[in-house]
């Protein structure tokens, strides 16, 4: 087999494919034990027919797809292999000779992945992130652990922001009841922005056992089309109202809260060594992507419209796999926000754009640098991967893609060496 690579306009090309003869009589065999099977023909059983009769019959050219369909994707990969070509796309072939006892050639439209020309990425500035963690910091987070173990005590008098009110209700637009617009024993938090806009400020002042016709107007945005923009009334019934009651923040409090401490300053303490490892991290996971764009916006590169659906394809797909951990899926998604395919993959094409520029200038960062992962460092990753999810070594091997885990970690170093390489300016 022989292949030649002629580049084109952009980032297309072709790719020329020349297959022995003796390669392809052999598919022309498998092929005819194939076909065969699943030819009737009096006086033979199937399967039984003489390879002359049927080529007599049915002609030589009846077995050519199904040979193509044999030969091709290994010719085709062996051809992209010989050539290092790196295609983003599947490729548009044509035959261009084909016939028993003669090679065969076949051309194939490649779009391959674009070159990219580097602009500026040693030594750029980043301005350093504060990691100070002040008093404030830490009572905040302790007023969230208090609200967090409140307890909710009925209350007697008028409701307020931050009660909880136990109401029913029933919403009405022109008079008529509509769908979804009904609850009974709800609890709603007044201030929690749950309900529509302007709904709960109205409760803020009613008590127990008052009943109120409480007016709104559904935003133009909203996800059901028969009622964005409309007036509705909601009848609503207060059958409780209850207030959040503090704990008092004390070393009982600290136990409560965390079991590994015994007093209220053991508490803080702990508190500021968490946010403090969470601000640094944040810090250095600020400092990395501020490097990598820097470096993307420096770079110039004409990406193929290929890419960027492959990367929205992913996108799509890590977005569907977080709706299914909240228990939806993508049509019930279409269904509340009002949005189609077409919308949501047009709103997550900046970022797709973004994240292929990103990746292909960190692949040429790594090229021009000579960046290299060893096997050693490869073994080393799964292990850690194998630990980390309490998994085999030898069952993460069969998971992961090697190739594909040495590609990752490459990018990693290229986001490394942008780090080493750069200035940070206070």
């Amino acid at each position: 087999m022989s292949a030649k690579w002629e580049k084109q306009e952009a980032n297309q090309g072709v790719l020329t494919v020349e297959v022995e003869a003796a390669q392809f009589n052999e598919a022309l065999d498998k092929a005819f034990q194939k076909v065969v099977k699943q030819v009737n023909v009096p006086g033979f059983r199937k399967g039984k027919m003489p390879r002359a009769m049927f080529e007599k019959r049915f002609g030589v050219e009846s077995l050519y797809q199904d040979a193509l369909d044999i030969i091709l994707p290994e010719a085709y990969s062996k051809a992209v292999e010989e050539t290092g070509i790196e295609p983003v796309d599947r490729p548009e072939i044509d035959i261009e000779k084909i016939e028993q006892g003669e090679n065969v050639i076949f051309t194939a439209k490649v779009t391959v992945k674009p070159e990219v020309k580097l602009g500026d990425y040693k030594g750029l500035e980043v301005e350093k992130m504060d990691t100070t963690v002040t008093e404030e910091d830490v009572e905040a987070e302790l007023k969230t652990l208090q609200e967090r173990h409140a307890e909710l005590v009925v209350k007697e008098g008028k409701i307020e922001q931050g009660d909880m009110a136990v109401i029913d209700f029933e919403g009405f637009v022109d008079g008529e009841a509509f769908e979804g617009g009904k609850g009974e024993n709800y609890s709603l938090e007044i201030g929690s922005g749950t309900f529509i806009p302007g709904f709960e400020d109205q409760l803020v002042g009613l008590e127990a056992g008052a009943e109120k016709d409480v007016e709104v107007t559904f935003p133009e945005e909203y996800h059901a089309e028969e009622l964005a923009g409309k007036a509705a009334v909601f009848k609503t019934k207060i059958h409780e109202v209850k207030s959040k009651e503090l704990p008092a923040l004390d070393d009982e409090f600290a136990k409560d809260a965390d079991e590994e401490v015994e007093t209220l300053d053991a508490l803080k303490a702990k508190i500021q060594e968490r946010l403090q490892t969470q601000k640094t991290n944040e810090s250095e996971g600020a400092l990395r992507d501020t490097l990598v764009e820097k470096a993307a916006d420096n770079a110039e590169v004409e990406i193929p419209e290929a890419m960027f659906n492959t990367e929205s394809d992913r996108m799509m797909q890590e977005f569907e796999q977080r709706l299914q951990m909240q228990g939806l899926n993508l049509d019930l998604y279409y269904q509340f926000s009002g949005q189609d395919e077409k919308a949501l993959r047009d709103q997550m094409r900046p970022d797709a754009e973004k994240r292929v520029k990103i990746n292909l200038t960190l692949e040429a960062i790594a090229k021009a640098e000579n960046l290299e992962v060893s096997d050693e460092e490869a073994e080393a990753e799964l292990a850690k991967m194998a630990e980390m999810y309490n998994i085999p070594a030898e069952n993460i091997k069969g998971m992961v893609s090697v190739d594909g885990l040495k590609e990752d970690l490459k990018i990693r170093k290229a986001i490394d060496f942008l780090v080493e390489n750069s200035k940070t300016v206070a």
